[in-house]
């Protein structure tokens, strides 16, 4: 797997929107997080443009973030946030380009489609916080595990919290995944996710609890989770507030309980990834140790080059 050289004072960093709509507003606070840590921050041509739950058309959308990746000038391209739309883009995409100019890319949540493309093309990406992250204050301990992965340092920071066992085990594995429903949606295409001898990440926001079930309950079926080295769940944001009284509901914890308790492979919940208020950053594609007893990832691998 390739990886991005790290980030140094007076590097460029674009911004990027290929998923919903942002405002200037809703990004200033993390333009001005990037440029506290030294670094000249650049908006791609559409980043405030708006068509319905799109940062614009699917074709712009595409030429800013294609254009981010061929710039020169460039050293990282961070989205504004996920929403919906990155799947849209996909043809509209040189992926093999992107993938080969060696760029740092980050984001998470829609953001999932784009890093399962371009770690399947052999570059690693960053499973962090976007522009809109840093529009509510968050614990120090987020800020400081971003700017130590920009920095090409362990972004796995004291002061985060472990996640919670639900079986026990350690495996090693490059780190994969990302949220729930873009895992299920990238099956059947070039870029499915690829479990097999991979730790998981699952997370996911706003998803009603039968969703939950369903989505793990294809991933089962379609025979990608059982190759997995180990699985961790950070939370299902949002989840148990959306359950429907006129058809029964379990906690999302229970659902993710019931569906993974058949996997034998060292498996953690509640770990500080994704939706949740506070999370870290890490690095997809690279390799990592989960201590399901601890609780723990452990990146055996530099995050940069």
């Amino acid at each position: 797997m390739r990886k991005p050289r790290a980030l140094m004072a007076g590097d460029q960093v674009r911004i990027v929107a290929p998923a919903s709509p942002t405002t200037k507003e809703s990004i200033e606070g993390g333009i001005a997080f990037l440029e506290g840590l030294g670094f000249k921050v650049a908006l791609g041509e559409s980043v405030f443009d708006r068509d319905g739950y799109l940062a614009g058309s699917d074709e712009d959308r595409a030429a800013d973030l294609q254009q981010a990746f061929a710039d020169p000038d460039v050293a990282a391209v961070v989205c504004a946030r996920g929403g919906y739309g990155c799947a849209r883009l996909l043809r509209h995409l040189d992926l093999d380009a992107m993938a080969a100019s060696d760029k740092m890319f980050v984001g998470f949540s829609d953001i999932t489609t784009l890093h399962l493309a371009l770690n399947r093309r052999g570059l690693a990406t960053y499973h962090a916080p976007m522009l809109l992250t840093f529009s509510v204050e968050r614990e120090p301990w987020v800020y400081e595990s971003f700017r130590r992965l920009l920095s090409g340092e362990d972004p796995i920071v004291d002061g985060a919290p472990r996640g919670k066992t639900l079986r026990q085990g350690v495996a090693e594995g490059p780190l994969t995944g990302g949220c729930l429903c873009l895992l299920t949606d990238s099956l059947a295409t070039p870029d499915a996710v690829d479990c097999k001898g991979r730790i998981v990440l699952i997370e996911d926001v706003d998803e009603n609890p039968h969703r939950v079930d369903a989505m793990l309950t294809h991933l089962e079926n379609a025979g990608v989770l059982n190759e997995a080295a180990g699985i961790v769940v950070g939370e299902m944001t949002g989840t148990d507030e959306r359950s429907d009284p006129k058809i029964g509901t379990w906690p999302w914890l229970r659902i993710v309980e019931d569906r993974l308790a058949c996997w034998n492979v060292p498996i953690i919940v509640d770990y500080p990834i994704g939706h949740k208020k506070n999370m870290l950053s890490l690095p997809l594609g690279l390799r990592v140790r989960l201590n399901a007893d601890a609780g723990t990832l452990t990146l055996l691998e530099d995050p940069c080059a």
